[in-house]
């Protein structure tokens, strides 16, 4: 049990203390880098996501299922557009409220981030 609870405290400690990767969300699909539809079954999703109550600011950015949502389009890495549809989707994410959650299922999709 101490086992479970310290590595719980660990995951969440690493992704507190990393960085989230800024992400906007445009209204406009040619706008976007990637499509990205969400998922209420977490085992269909690519990536799990959490999203950041605030910018991380501590090293580089990751590509670690951490987003935090600019306000600003020039102020993301990422532009991203919602559909409606996972056919019309390039990532299939599941949002989680939980830090330690986060990351990648289908690591072959990774590169859409980055």
């Amino acid at each position: 049990m101490k086992r479970i609870v310290l590595a719980v405290v660990l995951a969440v400690a690493a992704v507190l203390t990393g960085t989230a990767q800024k992400v906007y969300s445009t209204d406009r699909q040619y706008r976007a880098d990637v499509n990205v539809y969400v998922t209420d079954k977490e085992y269909q999703a690519d990536l799990v996501v959490y999203r950041a109550p605030r910018q991380y600011t501590s090293g580089v950015d990751e590509n670690n299922g951490v987003w935090f949502f600019t306000e600003r389009e020039y102020q993301a890495d990422k532009k991203i557009y919602f559909v409606d549809s996972a056919y019309q989707a390039d990532l299939i994410v599941y949002f989680t409220d939980k830090p330690y959650r986060a990351g990648w299922k289908n690591k072959e999709r990774r590169y859409l981030m980055y």
